[in-house]
This record gives C-alpha cells, structure tokens and sequence, in this order.
C-alpha cells in the first residue's frame, strides 16, 4: 500500500511539473513588434567569476521565449548555464510558431518546418536568435532558467566578447541575419522582466543586478 501511494504521489509531482511549465500560447497576432536595440558601448571590461568579458555594444531585447535550454555539464556552462531562443515580430505570431517546430541542442537553436514554410527562411533567421545568457547576478541565472516557453520578456545588457578557460575566445555576433557558428548573441544580462501581453495594466516582474 505505501508503495503504490509514493508512486502516486512520484505522477502526482511529475504531472504537476509538466503542467506548470507547459508552453503558454496566445491568439494569432504578433506579440512583440518592436526589434532588438543595439548601441555602441565605451564600457570598460567585465568580470563573470574566472571570466573577463570585453563590452562589444549595449543591447535590450523585447521578445517571446520560443524555447529554453540549461546547460550544466560542457565546457561553457560555468559562464553561459542558460541559453534562450528568442523571437519578435512574425516569429512572435502564434499562427507562425504553429507551422514550426524549435529545438534547442550543442548550443544552437534549431527550427523546422514542412513545405511551404510559413513564412520565408530569411525572415525567421531575421527574427529570431539564440541568445547565450550570461548572468549579472544568481537570481538573473534563476529567472533566465524557470522561463516558459511562450513567455514575453525583456532582456538588457552587453552583447560581449568573453576569455577564460574552457571557453578560449567567446565573441558574441552583432548582427540579427547571420547564421550558423559565431551566429548567436552571447550577452552580459544585467536585468531582465516579464512582459504582460497586449494593454495589460499589470507591470512588468523585474530582476535587475544590484
């Protein structure tokens, strides 16, 4: 008897789990219109535990969370434990993300689709990216990580180029069209907050580096 109550409570657990973070979905529209801002940056150099981060330009980012992926266990993890897809305009749009399936994997985001795509190949790379998180503060790495799939959320920092071990030279793009290695955003995330969706007078759940 108490065997089959822990195995209740062990499906119980886990299917509270799957449904707490089940991916959130939305009317067909695009949700984020506005593109990513990236400025130019005189900042001096940066320091993430045994990293030393080069500032390459400022960068905020309004986005829908296509897909999210912890890393513990490669060479990168001590300095980038998280890794978002991100997507605005069209790749915000429900009836886009329907048509498309988003992975994540080696530190790259994947996307597929069956003939004919939703929308071009040239507008989801434009639209979208994966963007390798580097934490100001533990509770930026723990927000970052406990985000849904489907969350809006906003994200500023540094785009940066980062040296230590395991990691060589790590330079973020800072281009929103490129593809393949040396594509992602590798960012130095010093806040980040949830969006509410559409006129929502709720405000937004800020975490900032103190």
């Amino acid at each position: 008897m108490k065997s089959l109550c822990f195995l209740a409570a062990v499906i119980f657990t886990i299917f509270a789990w799957n449904y707490l973070h089940r991916p959130i979905t939305y009317p067909a529209g695009v949700l984020i219109a506005s593109d990513p801002l990236q400025t130019e940056t005189d900042d001096g150099p940066l320091t993430a535990g045994a990293f030393s981060l080069k500032p390459l330009a400022r960068f905020a980012i309004e986005a829908r969370v296509l897909h999210r992926k912890i890393y513990r266990w490669d060479r990168q993890a001590a300095l980038v434990p998280v890794d978002l897809a991100l997507g605005w305009g069209p790749m915000s749009d429900q009836r886009i993300l329907d048509q498309l399936t988003i992975t994540q994997s080696m530190r790259f985001y994947w996307f597929e689709y069956k003939l004919p795509p939703p929308i071009s190949k040239e507008e989801i790379i434009a639209h979208s990216t994966n963007l390798h998180v580097i934490p100001a503060t533990a509770k930026i790495a723990s927000q970052c990580k406990s985000l849904r799939t489907g969350a809006l959320v906003r994200l500023s920092g540094d785009l940066v180029e980062a040296t230590g071990p395991g990691v060589g030279t790590w330079k973020s793009s800072l281009s929103r069209t490129d593809t393949g290695n040396g594509a992602c955003e590798l960012m130095w995330v010093r806040e980040v907050s949830i969006l509410p969706v559409g006129n929502s007078p709720e405000r937004p759940s800020i975490v900032s580096q103190q």
